[in-house]
C-alpha cells in the first residue's frame, strides 16, 4: 500500500474509532496525518471512500487477530474459551493491534450511517458474516444454532463492555457458552 494512503487510512481509523465517523471531518484527518488535501483526493474520491478503506483495513486486522487467537485449539470448548479470553484482552486494552477499546468499529459505524442499503452499512454486515465464517471454520463440528449463540454472545459482550463499561462481559459470556455446551453434550 502507498505510504500516504496507509497514513490516511490509519489516521482516519484512529480518529473515527475514537470520535465516530460523523464527528470527524476530512480536514481533521488531514491535520492529524499531515497529508495534503490533494493527496487525499488522489487516493479517495470522497469521505465515504475513506470510511470504506478504514473498514477494510480494520476488517483485515481484526480477522487476522481473531484467527491467530483461535488457531491451534483442539476442542470446541478450547475455541470458545480462546474467543472470549481474546475479547476480554481487547476490552481491557491489552491488544496492541486493535488499539484502545471503543466498542466495535463496525457496530458503531453502522449505527452512525443509519441507511442499511449504503455501501458502508453493507461492509459492516459483511464483516460480521466473515467473523461468523471464521468461527464456523474453527468449529466445524458445531451446529448452526450454537454458532448463532456464540455470535450473539460475542456481540452482546462487545456492546456491554462498551455501553455499560462492563469490561468483564466476555468472561460472563464464556460461562454462559460453556453451560450451553455442557447442556448439549450432557
Amino acid at each position: 500500500m502507498n505510504e500516504k494512503r496507509e497514513l490516511l487510512i490509519t489516521t482516519a481509523l484512529r480518529l473515527f474509532n475514537q470520535d465516530g465517523i460523523n464527528s470527524v471531518g476530512i480536514n481533521e484527518v488531514l491535520a492529524v496525518s499531515g497529508v495534503a488535501k490533494r493527496t487525499l483526493y488522489h487516493h479517495f474520491s470522497s469521505k465515504d471512500d475513506l470510511v470504506l478503506a478504514t473498514l477494510a483495513y480494520r476488517d483485515a486486522i481484526f480477522l487476522d487477530w481473531l484467527d491467530n487467537k483461535l488457531k491451534g485449539a483442539e476442542t470446541a470448548e478450547e475455541v470458545v474459551s480462546r474467543l472470549f479470553r481474546a475479547l476480554s484482552d481487547w476490552f481491557h486494552n491489552q491488544v496492541e493491534e486493535l488499539n484502545s477499546f471503543n466498542g466495535c468499529f463496525f457496530i458503531n459505524t453502522a449505527a452512525e450511517i443509519r441507511s442499511p442499503d449504503s455501501a458502508i452499512a453493507q461492509y459492516c454486515r459483511e464483516h460480521k458474516i466473515k467473523v461468523r465464517a471464521l468461527l464456523v471454520r474453527h468449529l466445524p463440528d458445531v451446529d448452526e444454532c450454537f454458532i448463532d449463540l456464540l455470535c450473539f454472545l460475542k456481540e452482546g459482550a462487545i456492546v456491554s463492555a462498551f455501553v455499560t463499561q462492563d469490561r468483564d462481559a466476555a468472561e460472563k459470556c464464556l460461562l454462559l457458552a460453556k453451560k450451553t455446551m455442557g447442556a448439549q453434550t450432557g
